[in-house]
């Protein structure tokens, strides 16, 4: 019943936050870069998508960046855009808003709360950028690799494609980590001190997975872990891509 009268909340919020938050940052636009519009209004998708579900965090995704265009793109306060680095924002804007409104959907059952440092926007929003420019996939596993050894304060970090061999501890989608057929205590304990896997699919296809190192008596948060996920589905978005441009 909870979750019901969440998503009676979320739907109008979806439809609503976009354009109240654009509109009051309407007064700031020739002082605040429009990438810190862009990281707003992801933290309001999150919000959305972590009170209501993935079809209210879409929704909010995408008012979120028709009312950037319409507010934050010239000509202002039309529906166009006629500068290449406006539409890009734009176009990256709904891209993450999309993504980690997935993520913050999953995570709802934990209770996470939404993403809102920073530092991790800023890394999901330059992993988002590269994977759409990058002419080669291995040049974003490599991003994704160091990314991850500095969010989850590793030790070290590879990838490894193709088949699964062993059955070491992974670290799930919702951020949870499981051993075998038990949850392992992550908030508590940390990562466990063997290799981590964290799997990697792109368009339901599976593609490998990272190996995790983790530092001894690191404990990293579940927001970091949920930014763990998402940065390795970047990863496997560009596998994905590549692979689809291969067989064309």
């Amino acid at each position: 019943m909870r979750h019901l009268d969440a998503d009676r909340v979320a739907f109008p919020a979806a439809l609503v936050a976009p354009l109240a938050i654009t509109g009051a940052l309407v007064p700031f636009r020739d002082s605040v870069p429009n990438t810190s519009v862009a990281l707003v209004l992801v933290v309001i998708v999150v919000a959305v998508a972590a009170l209501g579900n993935r079809l209210a965090g879409a929704l909010a995704a995408i008012w979120a960046a028709v009312w950037f265009n319409f507010f934050f793109t010239r000509p202002y306060e039309r529906f166009t855009i006629t500068r290449p680095a406006d539409v890009q924002i734009a176009l990256l804007l709904l891209v993450v808003g999309l993504a980690v409104s997935q993520l913050a959907a999953r995570a709802r059952r934990l209770r996470v709360v939404a993403i809102t440092d920073a530092d991790y926007l800023a890394r999901i929003h330059d992993t988002a950028t590269l994977a759409q420019s990058a002419k080669a996939p291995g040049t974003v596993v490599d991003h994704v690799t160091a990314q991850l050894t500095e969010v989850l304060h590793l030790r070290g970090c590879r990838f490894e494609y193709g088949t699964l061999i062993g059955h070491p501890p992974r670290l799930e989608q919702d951020g949870s980590v499981t051993w075998g057929r038990k949850r392992w205590d992550a908030d508590h304990l940390g990562l466990p001190d063997t290799e981590v896997e964290l799997r990697t699919f792109g368009n339901g296809r599976f593609y490998g997975r990272f190996m995790l190192d983790p530092t001894p008596g690191t404990i990293p948060p579940l927001q970091a872990r949920l930014v763990a996920v998402t940065l390795a589905d970047q990863a496997g978005s560009a596998l994905d891509t590549a692979a689809s441009d291969a067989g064309a």
